[in-house]
C-alpha cells in the first residue's frame, strides 16, 4: 500500500486530497476544493496530479467543501468509479456541491459579461449537471460496517465528531501481509453540542493526521459560551447588528444551539435572529433526518421547550430579496451568513453594510485560512476591499476560538494517544507553523516517527 499526496500538504489546510494504490487498485481519499486567496483558487482549474479515469474508487471523510469541492470536477474529468461516504454526508453534498456549482456559474457569468469580444467564454469550474452526475455514484455508509470498495481493500468509517457525518477512514488492504492505513480526516472536539465525540483510533499502520490547531489549544467550551453572551450584552449596549460568518454545516447548527440554551439569560428576544443562508436552511433539514448521530445532550435539547432550528425570533432568509432587506436594519439584528472564512457568499453584503459602523460586532467562530478575508479581519487590518469601494473596518472584531469544529492541539494530541498502538504519522491540513509544532509533540511525548507531507510526495504504508 502506498499514498501520494495531492492536496492539503506542505503547509496548506484546503484542497484535501490524497492517492492510494493497494491491490493493483487507486482510490483516492478526499477531492477537495482549494480556498484562500484568486491565485489559490485559480488552481482549481489547474489538471489533477493523476488521470481522473485510472482512479477506481473515491472516498469522502466528510461534506465540508475543502474535503469535497472538486469532486464534480473529477467526474467531469473522467472518473467513473463509485463514491463512498458516510450516510448523512452523502444527504449533505449535493446541498454543498449545488451551492458551490451555482457560484462558479455566476462567476463564469460574470466574467463573459465584462469579456472583450475576441476573447473566449470562460466556462464555470462545473455545473449543477456534473453535480447530478457525481450524486448518482454516491454509495452511502454507516459507521462501523466493513465494506469493499475494490476487490483486495475495504473500508470502515469511524465517528470523527467534526460536523455530521464526518468520519476518520480506515482502509484495509488483505492478503499475505495486510496493511491498514487510518486517515483522520478532520478531527472534532469533544463536548462539542450536538455531535458525539471522536473516536479512538484503530489500530493502523500509518495515520494520515491532520494539524490545522497543531500549534495552540482553544479556551475551554463554557468560557467561550460565557464569552459569546458578553458580546451579546456589549453588542445590545451599543446599538448596533451582530455578524457572524459561519458555514452552511456545522458551526450554524451550534450557534442556534447555544441560542436556544441562552435564549432567556443572553436576552436573545430582544434581538432579531436571521439565517441567511438557503444551504444552511437545507442543512438543517438534514439535521432533523439525522438525530441517530446526536449525542444524549443534543436529543435532549430538541426535545425542549426552545428548539434550536425554531427559535421564535429566527427567520430564515431564502430569497436574495430577503437577504437585501435585512441590510435596512441598522441596529438589533443577529446575521449568521457564509461563508465561514467570508470569501464569498451572503455574509460580504452583510460585512459591507456593517464593518465601517463602530457600534457593530463581527464574530469569527471558525477557522480563517491565509489570503481570505476572514483572516484579514481577524488580523485587524484598518481596512478592506468589498465591491469595488474601501470600507474601514470599525467594527468590534471577535475571534472565538473555543467553537471552533477542529481539535486543538491537546485533542488532537490525546485522540491519537488513545489508539492501541503509536504508529508513524504523516501531517496534512495544516499550517506550517501548526503542524511543525505538533510534529515535536508527538514525537516528544510518544516517541512516533513524523513526516510532514509535501505535495507529490509518496509513502509506503
Amino acid at each position: 500500500m502506498r499514498i501520494e499526496f495531492h492536496g492539503a500538504a506542505g503547509g496548506e489546510v484546503t484542497g484535501s486530497c490524497h492517492l492510494v494504490e493497494a491491490a493493483g487498485k487507486r482510490i483516492l481519499l478526499d477531492c477537495g476544493m482549494i480556498q484562500g486567496g484568486r491565485e489559490a483558487e485559480a488552481r482549481n482549474l489547474e489538471p489533477f496530479g493523476f488521470d481522473p479515469a485510472t482512479i477506481d474508487a473515491l472516498v469522502l471523510s466528510h461534506a465540508h467543501i475543502d474535503h469535497v469541492g472538486r469532486v464534480p470536477l473529477l467526474v467531469k474529468r473522467g472518473f467513473r468509479g463509485p463514491i463512498f461516504a458516510q450516510t448523512a454526508t452523502c444527504d449533505l453534498l449535493p446541498i454543498m456541491l449545488l451551492d458551490a456549482a451555482s457560484l462558479a456559474e455566476q462567476a463564469a457569468e460574470r466574467i463573459n459579461r465584462d469579456r472583450a469580444d475576441h476573447e473566449p467564454d470562460v466556462e464555470p469550474l462545473y455545473t449543477r449537471e456534473d453535480v447530478e452526475a457525481a450524486r448518482k455514484r454516491l454509495r452511502p455508509l454507516s459507521y462501523e460496517d466493513v465494506h469493499t470498495v475494490v476487490p483486495g481493500v475495504s473500508v470502515r468509517l469511524h465517528d470523527a465528531g467534526h460536523i455530521l457525518g464526518s468520519s476518520m477512514i480506515e482502509l484495509r488492504e488483505d492478503g499475505p501481509s495486510p496493511r491498514t492505513l487510518l486517515f483522520s480526516g478532520d478531527i472534532g472536539v469533544r463536548g462539542t453540542p450536538i455531535l458525539r465525540d471522536p473516536s479512538a483510533p484503530p489500530r493502523a499502520d500509518l495515520i494520515l493526521m491532520e494539524s490545522t490547531y497543531g500549534d495552540r489549544n482553544h479556551k475551554e467550551r463554557q468560557a467561550t459560551v460565557a464569552e459569546l453572551g458578553a458580546i451579546f450584552a456589549q453588542a445590545k449596549a451599543d446599538g448596533g447588528n451582530v455578524v457572524i460568518p459561519a458555514f452552511a454545516v456545522g458551526r450554524s447548527q451550534e450557534l442556534l444551539y447555544w441560542f436556544a440554551a441562552h435564549y432567556e439569560d443572553w436576552q436573545l428576544a430582544s434581538w432579531q435572529i436571521f439565517l441567511d443562508s438557503p444551504m444552511a436552511a437545507k442543512v438543517m433539514g438534514v439535521y432533523d433526518r439525522h438525530e441517530e448521530l446526536f449525542d444524549a445532550n443534543a436529543a435532549k435539547v430538541w426535545r425542549g421547550r426552545i428548539k434550536p432550528f425554531k427559535l421564535p425570533n429566527l427567520h430564515v432568509s431564502e430569497s436574495v430579496e430577503d437577504s437585501k432587506a435585512i441590510n435596512r436594519l441598522h441596529g438589533g439584528a443577529v446575521v449568521i451568513a457564509g461563508s465561514g472564512m467570508a470569501n464569498g457568499g451572503r455574509v460580504r453584503h452583510h460585512l459591507a453594510n456593517n464593518l465601517a459602523n463602530q457600534r457593530c460586532h463581527v464574530i469569527f467562530v471558525g477557522y480563517q485560512a491565509q489570503g481570505t478575508l476572514g483572516r484579514l479581519l481577524v488580523n485587524r487590518v484598518p481596512r478592506v476591499r468589498l465591491f469595488g469601494q474601501e470600507i474601514a473596518v470599525r467594527a468590534r472584531i471577535h475571534t472565538v476560538g473555543g467553537l471552533s469544529a477542529h481539535a486543538d492541539q491537546q485533542g488532537l494530541l490525546e485522540w491519537y494517544g488513545a489508539g492501541p498502538t503509536h504508529p508513524p504519522v504523516v501531517l496534512v491540513h495544516g499550517e506550517k507553523p501548526a503542524r511543525d509544532t505538533l510534529a515535536d509533540e508527538l514525537h516528544r511525548r510518544y516517541r512516533c516517527e513524523v513526516t510532514l507531507s509535501q505535495p507529490g510526495m509518496q509513502r509506503e504504508v
